[in-house]
């Protein structure tokens, strides 16, 4: 699996690159200004408040504080670990794990809190619930992903299922967490949280990256070149680094996407990427990376020509660079910005 590109029906479901899993991944995180209908807003940590959250496929009804936590799609789990609860399962991401087999953010911070790992299934248009049924869950967190009615009504009736407000992949970083923290029984650790996550990248990045503009690009195979707008988490995420999105992603309306908060200008209009200083980016694999930068108009990318790229090899970065969370965004800062720093040397 690669990177979600919301349709997404996956990081994770873009298959090959941008399908929609969505990150799959992927491709991957679209934000929305839509919001779950909570009915309780905070939740002391000694006395669990019971909460019904509304979305878009039913709604969950909690009663009770929820202690075996199962989570499908991206960002619910490294929240539910922020808040204190690691998660029993939560859905297989191979595409960007490490030789672990989790992805490594995860199992970095939860080895180090001693915890046992969460159990992993498959997701997906393949969806595992006899595993989820075999973990007896309390609570299954779907804020971020994209599960289907189908799958929710089937979920439901092992536990009180959150999915989505309006749209798969659709939920903004923010609400995810005040979300899961709101399902956990701790809301009011959710603004802390955000605030730890902004204060990382306030003081990431170099001041002078401001004036520096960037497009954030991925391909669909030879031919094709599409653009993510600038409330994409993985464009968010470099934003809040310190990066100014290319304006000319302000022109690309008519090659929307709808799904995906990304436009599919097609090859043939790669000359509208002119004047982006540095390239966001990244390949499936390495053969994938050969065909795409082999094509005459897509190494004409000024940027592109320069080698003001970003471009990670190491799937667990593109991945976690495409999700913002309390456990991904330091992870990714400290290893972002070393091929920043590299890409801005080649700016003329």
């Amino acid at each position: 699996m690669s990177p979600v590109l919301t349709t997404r029906s996956a990081p994770t479901a873009v298959t090959g690159l941008v399908t929609a899993l969505a990150l799959v991944l992927t491709a991957c995180g679209t934000e929305s200004n839509a919001e779950p209908t909570l009915d309780a807003t905070e939740a002391p940590d000694d006395a669990f408040t019971p909460v019904t959250i509304e979305h878009a496929l039913g709604a969950a009804e909690i009663t009770e504080q929820p202690e075996r936590v199962v989570t499908l799609g991206q960002g619910s789990a490294e929240t539910a670990i922020a808040l204190g609860v690691t998660p029993v399962g939560i859905e297989e991401y191979a595409w960007g794990a490490d030789d672990s087999g989790y992805l490594p953010w995860i199992y970095e911070e939860v080895t180090d809190l001693g915890e046992e790992l969460p159990e992993q299934f498959d997701g997906g248009t393949e969806l595992d619930v006899e595993a989820i049924l075999e973990l007896d869950p309390d609570v299954i967190l779907a804020p971020w992903s994209g599960i289907t009615q189908d799958q929710y009504d089937v979920l439901a009736d092992i536990a009180p299922t959150v999915a989505y407000p309006e749209l798969p992949w659709t939920i903004t970083w923010e609400e995810q967490i005040h979300t899961v923290a709101t399902a956990l029984g701790y809301e009011d650790r959710a603004e802390d949280l955000i605030t730890e996550i902004e204060a990382e990248f306030d003081d990431a990045g170099d001041p002078s990256w401001e004036e520096i503009t960037f497009s954030f690009i991925y391909n669909d195979g030879p031919g094709t070149l599409g653009v993510f707008f600038p409330d994409e988490q993985r464009v968010a995420m470099v934003r809040k680094i310190g990066l100014t999105v290319d304006p000319v992603v302000e022109e690309l309306d008519e090659y929307e996407v709808e799904g995906t908060d990304s436009a599919m200008i097609g090859l043939e209009n790669a000359d509208m990427l002119a004047d982006s200083d540095l390239i966001f980016t990244w390949y499936s694999d390495e053969a994938n990376r050969e065909e795409i930068e082999a094509q005459e108009l897509y190494a004409s990318i000024p940027a592109i020509e320069r080698g003001a790229v970003v471009a990670p090899e190491d799937n667990s970065l593109v991945t976690a660079s495409s999700i913002i969370n309390p456990l991904t965004v330091p992870w990714v800062i400290e290893r972002y910005e070393p091929l920043i720093e590299e890409a801005i040397e080649n700016i003329e």
